[in-house]
């Protein structure tokens, strides 16, 4: 079969053995894969907390069909259209834990659509549900809102009961299409005054809720825009691993500040995340109230063009590469 494989100065689309699968896991021929940031990292030859370097399979969500399930597997049969999130997804075949697999919805969605939700899905009703707890009538803010991920965000956060929810984004463009994704208020993050936007748009409390994408330079305004006994979910770091960071402010507001990443969960977690997620979201999923507008199609033999599309940032939403 063929795959997107790191090699030395980048990736290449290369003959690969096909996989097989274990008795936990399901093999699927991959119709269409979506972009995330994380890939970049592989895609250079660094590792992210994973397996890396030349040799590597890029990717980490995929849709398409089932072709063979492990002995341990239950509810999934060859012929099954679904949508996957693990490793090696840049591929035409590709393996996926049970855990980690859903069937897309049989309400015509197509295969390029469902490569974009399982990471959203699960990265964000983490953040926002699980860890973040927000609860009906709180408030939230997205920063990084204009990802695939942050977007999804705002839709769970809506979804919830969320009484106000805040996106940014420091793109102008993107910033005005934020609204269209559930934010009442879209700030843009390298405005010094944003923070005072975030707490005027709350009645001066503060939002209950960060999920922080962006990290870096913005951890203080952060506390400055949180709620007394508000929560802060470190989820990405787009605009750097450090930063400085103001320990008196943080002791005063009495915040929470909390980690996630999937790099050292085990297998077991991160199939509680997939069950805590298709409890709360399947019913908004089969509907098509949770979605993400797609950026740029590519085929999977151009992956190092879309890499380069997704690094330049000037996508609004999600890159997806497709099989056929």
């Amino acid at each position: 079969m063929k795959a997107i494989v790191v090699v030395d100065g980048g990736v290449a689309y290369q003959d690969v053995d096909k996989p097989t699968p274990n008795a936990d896991q399901v093999l699927v021929k991959v119709r269409a894969a979506g972009l995330n940031r994380a890939d970049l990292a592989v895609a250079s030859g660094a590792s992210h907390g994973s397996v890396g370097g030349t040799g590597t399979i890029v990717g980490m969500e995929w849709s398409g069909d089932v072709v063979e399930v492990g002995a341990n597997v239950r509810g999934l049969n060859s012929g099954d259209r679904v949508m996957c999130s693990g490793g090696a997804g840049y591929a035409e075949y590709a393996v996926a834990d049970y855990g980690r697999v859903q069937k897309i919805p049989d309400n015509n969605v197509s295969y390029e659509v469902a490569a974009t939700l399982p990471v959203a899905l699960y990265t964000m009703h983490n953040a926002v549900v699980t860890r973040g707890r927000l609860a009906k009538g709180e408030s939230i803010l997205i920063q990084g809102a204009s990802s695939g991920v942050g977007l999804m965000g705002l839709q769970i956060a809506r979804h919830i009961g969320a009484a106000t929810v805040i996106g940014s984004s420091t793109n102008a463009e993107r910033r005005a299409q934020l609204t269209n994704f559930g934010a009442d208020l879209a700030v843009d993050s390298s405005d010094p005054n944003w923070p005072d936007q975030v707490k005027e748009a709350t009645g001066g409390k503060g939002v209950d809720l960060i999920v922080d994408q962006i990290s870096g330079g913005v951890a203080n305004d952060n506390m400055k825009a949180a709620a007394v006994l508000g929560r802060i979910v470190n989820v990405g770091r787009l605009g750097g691993g450090k930063g400085e960071f103001d320990y008196d402010l943080h002791a005063l507001k009495r915040i929470e500040y909390i980690g996630v990443t999937f790099r050292t969960r085990s297998l077991e977690e991160v199939r509680e995340i997939g069950n805590l997620m298709r409890a709360d979201l399947l019913e908004a999923i089969e509907s098509g109230e949770l979605s993400l507008p797609i950026s740029k199609t590519f085929h999977l033999s151009d992956a190092a063009e879309a890499l380069s599309y997704m690094k330049a940032n000037h996508h609004f939403g999600k890159i997806i590469m497709t099989t056929d």
